[in-house]
């Protein structure tokens, strides 16, 4: 089936070749766009959609939760964060509230903007050390 749909398929190719920086990425690009969509459900008061949406969402933030690795001090500083966001993702599903939602893309969008620039410097200091050699 997914060889009928070239979108499909592209898609898993991404995926399949990715980066473990690059999954990460896109992990929260599709946090971020579950987010949104749950946002105009809840406009539109599609609530069976907002809800499938949001639990999209947490099933993205608990994902990222359990890959951090506890060793590195930043991830004990990342994971309070990420509670957070799955706490009020919560709350936005059960008040319906849109007001939640956008604080949780706030902190999506954060992060994903500071994933992408380190994903950029590494990939500076491997073109760099590649150049030198």
């Amino acid at each position: 089936m997914a060889a009928n749909n070239p979108y499909q398929t592209y898609q898993n190719n991404a995926v399949n070749t990715a980066s473990g920086g690059e999954l990460t990425l896109m992990l929260y690009n599709g946090c971020i766009k579950f987010i949104k969509q749950a946002i105009k459900e809840i406009e539109a008061k599609d609530f069976e959609a907002k809800n499938a949406n949001i639990q999209k969402a947490q099933n993205i933030i608990q994902e990222l939760m359990l890959t951090l690795d506890q060793k590195v001090e930043i991830s004990k500083q990342i994971l309070p964060l990420y509670e957070y966001m799955q706490f009020q993702l919560k709350e936005a599903n059960v008040k319906n509230d849109p007001a939640l939602l956008e604080e949780v893309l706030g902190f999506a969008v954060e992060f994903r903007d500071t994933w992408k620039q380190v994903i950029l410097k590494s990939r500076q200091q491997q073109f760099a050390h590649g150049a030198q050699a």
